[in-house]
């Protein structure tokens, strides 16, 4: 299972007042045969002059959410 998303990436948050995020690392969980059961992102968006960290980020809603002529390498 490769990752289809880079560290970098760059996407927006759905809902009323949508934030900008940034891919800051990519989590891995491999089970005993060292097979990728999951991959998950963190990303990380300023807040009131804070970095907000979300951890446990899928794909689709970085997918929902991304913005046109970021560093969206797929």
């Amino acid at each position: 299972m490769k990752t289809a998303y880079k560290i970098g990436t760059v996407y927006k948050s759905r809902g009323k007042f949508p934030k900008t995020f940034t891919v800051v690392d990519i989590h891995t969980t491999l089970n005993n045969a060292n097979e990728i059961v999951k991959i998950s992102y963190v990303s990380s968006h300023i807040f009131a002059g804070q970095e907000i960290i979300e951890k446990d980020v899928c794909e689709t809603t970085i997918s929902m959410g991304l913005i046109a002529g970021g560093n969206n390498e797929i």
